[in-house]
């Protein structure tokens, strides 16, 4: 019976090929968007976590992801707090979002404080020495097809201005690319502005009592104070509705895509072999063994399309990584699975009625097809 599944599958190769192909797009799009999602959402946690900082003091009705606030708080604030009891260190940040020549958040920092949270370290050059120099990280430097250096003049177009790179930093602390914060607040009109400050505390322990110090003080009861590890807690695909409102689009488009394709490949197959089930009939054959045999059928294909859609995920993501090297795309054991499952349920589910067709053939009737 195994003989004649995969008999029946080469004598139409084409038709095979485009079902496998039907099912590995199924199983590339969910991947996809879920590794691009996610790999954003975790390299942006990871990013944040590297800042250094124990606290984060904003305004009470801002976002917890970097630059999607505004500048609205006063950075000389950073001053004020940095003079409480056990607070180390207090940075006065801008967070930028930027769409312009990639999407990314830029970080407008005062060196000196930024640095004193979790020095950066320099794979080339060092701090800033002007205005418009800014620092990248190693893995910007390498976008673009090929590697940035020291001394280099790059256009950040959101900001529609020339910078100088004066140091490649190692990644994970902040953005990739970081420019002097009143240059940054000049050039958004965000001038003495900031839009979180982070503070180092003298000892992590003593992070409740800063908030409460922070908290009793007049005129800063408009502000959150919140510990870093509690905003890290809030990079979760479950803190944005979009996107499971985009998942579930994307796997119901998937899912149909692939039903109609094993559907239409099913069904003209068991037309095709109407005379091949009246024998099968004829024979002895029960309508449960050829539901299986149309079910197992449809089982290699979808096998076949998932293996090949898992692989061609793994392709995507280099050629993303080698194109885009900033570009995060993150691959779970546990989505593989979940979209491989979804991938062959749907693919079954398209041969339940061809199959449950080709049962109730009457072999009479099949013999007698020509």
């Amino acid at each position: 019976m195994n003989k004649l599944i995969f008999a029946n599958l080469i004598h139409r190769p084409l038709r095979s090929i485009i079902s496998v192909l039907a099912v590995a797009i199924e199983v590339v799009m969910i991947l996809s968007i879920v590794g691009i999602f996610m790999g954003m959402l975790n390299d942006e946690k990871e990013r944040t976590n590297g800042i250094g900082a124990d606290l984060v003091v904003s305004p009470s009705n801002a976002s917890f992801m970097n630059g999607m606030s505004g500048a609205p708080m006063p950075a000389k604030l950073a001053g004020f707090l940095g003079t409480l009891p056990h607070v180390a260190v207090a940075a006065p940040v801008i967070t930028n979002f930027s769409m312009g020549d990639s999407l990314e958040i830029l970080f407008g920092v005062d060196f000196k404080s930024f640095d004193a949270l979790k020095p950066f370290t320099f794979i080339e050059g060092g701090p800033f020495e002007g205005p418009y120099d800014v620092i990248v990280d190693d893995v910007w430097a390498k976008t673009g097809g090929g590697h940035h250096h020291v001394g280099e003049t790059i256009n950040i177009q959101s900001l529609h201005h020339q910078f100088r790179i004066c140091g490649i930093v190692e990644s994970g602390k902040g953005g990739r690319r970081v420019v002097p914060i009143d240059t940054l607040g000049a050039l958004t009109g965000s001038v003495g502005k900031a839009s979180v400050i982070y503070l180092k505390a003298d000892n992590p322990a003593n992070n409740s009592l800063i908030g409460q110090e922070i908290e009793a003080t007049p005129g800063m009861q408009g502000y959150r104070v919140q510990p870093m590890e509690d905003i890290i807690s809030m990079y979760t695909p479950s803190r944005f509705p979009g996107f499971d409102l985009a998942l579930r689009v994307v796997i119901s488009i998937a899912v149909i895509v692939g039903f109609l394709v094993i559907f239409q490949t099913m069904y003209t197959a068991v037309l095709e072999r109407t005379r091949e089930i009246g024998i099968l009939k004829s024979m002895g054959a029960s309508k449960a063994t050829v539901v299986g045999v149309v079910l197992r059928e449809c089982a290699v294909l979808a096998v076949a399309g998932v293996l090949v859609g898992i692989a061609s995920t793994y392709g995507v993501r280099v050629l993303l990584g080698l194109r885009f090297p900033s570009f995060a795309f993150e691959l779970t054991v546990a989505w593989i699975v979940n979209g491989a499952v979804i991938a062959f349920a749907g693919a079954l589910c398209g041969a339940l009625y061809p199959a449950w067709m080709a049962a109730r053939k009457d072999p009479i009737d099949a013999l007698a097809y020509e």
